[in-house]
């Protein structure tokens, strides 16, 4: 048997970290077995369905690299075949119309309610020998009412359902177009899906799903109900948590891989070990191996991740993310140095790319003015001179690299009885406008010797400023 799992989200907003991990496990699941993984848009609810929410599924997915074997199918585009099934379950016994009026069913719910009673459709319909000629309609799936439905879970267990807890829900809307609970079973079963990994908010729909294929006179697929995300403050996921959409991490300067290893560890786990790369959980995931409890977000270990690949993959692979970054800032690359070098840079420094982008805006603009404080502790009336001896070795230095640089550094800071530290400090505040920075040779270097010569140039006019008003 070839394994198939899909993915199957309602374009109703953005794909959100619970829906991008449902996606991950579906995927490695299938990619473990050497099987397919089905991407299908569950867009029968028409109103709240948008083309933006389809786009935003699509990019979530293409940039985490949740590569699909098959589709993206649509359920709009299916509407014949739903109609088609909805006629077979009438002509076989196992659907019925149902005339009952919207106020009719409020009514009955606020008397079963009033009863204690659990609210359900009663079933008025369901023996019905002729139409209510001139009233409108819905079909209902005529489930069964006794024994049970056993799902056999892969992630909780054994679960057990009293058909006669479960009412005659509506197959087929007044208009014609299906419910949810009809599609996703005639997909399921077109596509010939055989694992079924989902969130756990879908797990009393399992059992009328499943009822439905036997009508149908087929097996229904295995399924894996995952538990939901907490915020780190153990509630319901929410906005206020912070960044709720993939692409939210994204804006908030996270590497894909980085979120993929995140999301993975969410509920999934092998061993102690905390890193995977997608070969590697590829190769390692079990779905029977993913916690049947609820999983907490841990802000803190997401960033020493992003940070983690910073330095482990390919820097090319780093700066072309950051170049987005960067971009939103206004920045266009090709005036400064290469964002590889800039990554290199910075990978042991920034925990995110936007903290990086920001931090690395002197070597590709000009800087308004000095940081107050660091400039007052460092461009002092005394530091001119010295600076001034640096800017003449910097500009007759016959190669602009980092060892000399620095030798440069060392010679003028020893001409004038300087301390190292004493020197490097004003010279990084003169160039980056700012007390902190990469080692100040790596810095130099990156921003370009006619940059370097020119902010130097503003700086001992600064000091020496500094000494007219002192």
């Amino acid at each position: 048997m070839t394994i198939r799992t899909r993915f199957a989200p309602s374009p109703t907003g953005y794909l959100h970290i619970g829906g991008a991990r449902t996606a991950l496990f579906s995927y490695l699941y299938a990619r473990h077995h050497g099987g397919v993984f089905v991407l299908r848009i569950e867009d029968t609810d028409l109103e709240r369905s948008t083309p933006e929410s389809v786009n935003a599924i699509l990019e979530g997915m293409t940039w985490l690299g949740l590569e699909y074997d098959e589709g993206p199918f649509y359920q709009t585009k299916r509407f014949d075949r739903y109609k088609e099934v909805v006629q077979q379950l009438l002509d076989t016994g196992h659907a019925y119309r149902c005339y009952c009026t919207k106020e009719e069913l409020d009514a009955r719910r606020e008397e079963q309610m009033a009863r204690k009673e659990k609210p359900r459709y009663d079933g008025r319909c369901r023996a019905l020998t002729a139409p209510r000629e001139g009233m409108p309609y819905v079909i209902r799936f005529k489930n069964p009412t006794d024994g049970h439905v056993v799902v056999d879970d892969l992630i909780r267990g054994r679960v057990v359902f009293d058909n006669q807890e479960l009412d005659d829900l509506i197959i087929a809307r007044t208009d014609g177009t299906p419910t949810y609970n009809l599609s996703v079973v005639v997909d399921d079963m077109d596509m010939e899906i055989t694992h079924v990994v989902r969130g756990d908010d879908h797990l009393n729909n399992t059992p009328r799903q499943m009822n439905i294929f036997r009508a149908l006179g087929k097996e229904s697929p295995r399924y894996a109900h995952v538990p939901m995300i907490l915020g780190e403050d153990g509630q319901k996921l929410s906005k206020r948590h912070g960044a709720a959409s993939v692409m939210d991490y994204r804006e908030q300067g996270f590497m894909p891989e980085a979120l993929l290893n995140y999301l993975v560890r969410l509920g999934w786990s092998h061993g102690d070990q905390e890193v995977f790369t997608r070969d590697e959980m590829i190769r390692l995931f079990d779905i029977a191996d993913v916690n049947n409890s609820a999983s907490a977000l841990n802000m803190s270990k997401a960033l020493w991740l992003n940070q983690h690949y910073f330095k482990t993959l390919d820097p090319a692979h780093v700066a072309h993310h950051l170049s987005y970054h960067l971009g939103k800032l206004d920045i266009d690359p090709s005036t400064g140095p290469d964002l590889v070098d800039v990554v290199m840079a910075y990978r042991e420094r920034a925990k995110t790319l936007v903290e990086m982008a920001q931090s690395s805006v002197f070597f590709y603009k000009e800087f308004d003015a000095y940081d107050d404080k660091a400039a007052k502790k460092n461009l002092k009336a005394g530091i001119a001179v010295a600076l001034e001896q640096l800017k003449d070795a910097f500009a007759t230095l016959p190669v602009w690299s980092d060892a000399e640089i620095h030798q440069a550094i060392e010679k003028i800071a020893t001409q004038n009885e300087l301390n190292l530290g004493k020197l490097a400090q004003p010279l990084r505040v003169a160039v980056t406008g700012a007390g902190v920075s990469p080692p100040i040779d790596v810095t130099v270097r990156l921003i370009g010797r006619e940059r370097v010569l020119a902010r130097m140039e503003h700086a001992i006019d600064y000091a020496k400023k500094n000494v007219s008003e002192a």
